[in-house]
């Protein structure tokens, strides 16, 4: 990969998983990176791995009436009317970061599998935008946005090997919907000076992960047809890589599916991941694919009848991720980024269990 050390990265969703291992990696490849940190703890957790903490909230920027009202870019020149178009009445100091940064990464986002559309477009695609035309206009060169390839689980089994010419068709979840219409909005807006590099990872894994906590907690698990279905995951440090490369490398408006470039039944990835976790699914009871779908169609419509906060044990996202094949091709990945998975998955469980330390 092609790293250019000593620019200044400004960092969103530095305190969380995948932010951890973005700050290792950027710092250790020579930048420097300021991350927003909403509290003092975010704050230590940011300074700890190695980044200097901007004391800051998206939230800030989620109060848009709507990011079609936003000024045009030269209005936002010096970020001065931002205040005007919140509500404040004062412009968000952590915004002044972006006039000193090189480059925006943007790894923040509220990642949920049940939820309205509505709570998405508050949280995640507001702010979104927000930031990437008030980081267009104090001059920044890139901004690298970390989506998701929950952009392309549509309700359809589809082609098992999605590219980013594939068809999206219609996501089962609003994450999902809100994700690629985010991605939509701002390769729309024209931001001259500054590119957009747009990166799709599936499933993200590795030590410190919370996404299987509440599963390991619970003890609840089954697969589909015996767990028998390729899936396609992505280890964090790999995708830690990729926006490392993303910094310098790939084109304007450029979208990448990142993964490990070995999908794998599903039985083979969960039994050794769960397990790392301290969970044995090894024996975990499987549902037929028309059992699961039929099932699945009948809690999820009667959950969001009942407004539930949270899912129920089977749904439609579930029966979609679970009960098909999916992978994801990472040609474009591979020869316009120079990206190249660096931790293997065999490597990868062996950390987690590793820092999981014995059991008794």
């Amino acid at each position: 990969m092609n790293e250019t050390p000593g620019m200044n990265v400004f960092l969103t969703g530095g305190s969380g998983f995948v932010g951890q291992h973005l700050i290792t990696r950027l710092v250790g490849d020579g930048h420097t990176v300021w991350a927003l940190a909403r509290s003092d703890q975010a704050a230590q957790k940011v300074e700890r791995a190695g980044a200097r903490p901007v004391r800051g909230d998206l939230a800030d920027l989620a109060d848009l009436a709507d990011p079609a009202d936003l000024a045009d870019l030269a209005d936002l020149a010096g970020l001065a009317d931002l205040a005007d178009l919140n509500g404040s009445g004062s412009q968000p100091a952590w915004l002044n970061s972006l006039q000193e940064s090189d480059v925006v990464v943007h790894a923040a986002a509220r990642m949920a599998f049940w939820g309205e559309d509505a709570g998405f477009e508050r949280d995640n695609h507001r702010p979104t935008l927000a930031l990437f035309r008030a980081a267009a206009a104090a001059g920044v060169r890139r901004f690298v946005l970390i989506s998701a390839a929950a952009v392309s689980t549509d309700r359809n089994r589809g082609p098992a090997v999605v590219a980013e010419d594939t068809p999206t068709g219609d996501s089962v979840i609003a994450y999902g919907r809100v994700k690629l219409a985010t991605e939509q909005a701002l390769t729309e807006t024209a931001t001259p000076g500054m590119e957009l590099i747009i990166l799709r990872p599936p499933f993200i894994w590795g030590t410190g992960m919370t996404t299987l906590d509440e599963t390991v907690a619970s003890g609840r698990f089954a697969f589909i047809d015996n767990g028998r279905h390729t899936m396609d995951f992505v280890h964090v440090a790999n995708l830690a890589a990729a926006t490392a490369a993303a910094l310098t490398q790939g084109r304007d408006r450029g979208v990448y599916y990142i993964t490990h470039g070995t999908p794998m039944a599903m039985r083979d990835f969960f039994t050794p991941v769960m397990g790392a976790l301290g969970a044995d699914v090894s024996k975990a009871p499987s549902l037929p694919f028309a059992v699961a779908t039929l099932l699945g169609r009948v809690l999820d419509r009667t959950a969001r009848m009942l407004r539930r906060p949270t899912p129920p044990p089977l749904y439609n996202w579930l029966v979609a991720i679970m009960g098909r094949d999916r992978s994801y091709d990472i040609t474009r990945a591979r020869t316009e980024l120079g990206y190249r998975p660096e931790v293997t998955f065999a490597a990868g469980v062996k950390e987690m269990r590793a820092a999981a330390g014995p059991r008794e």
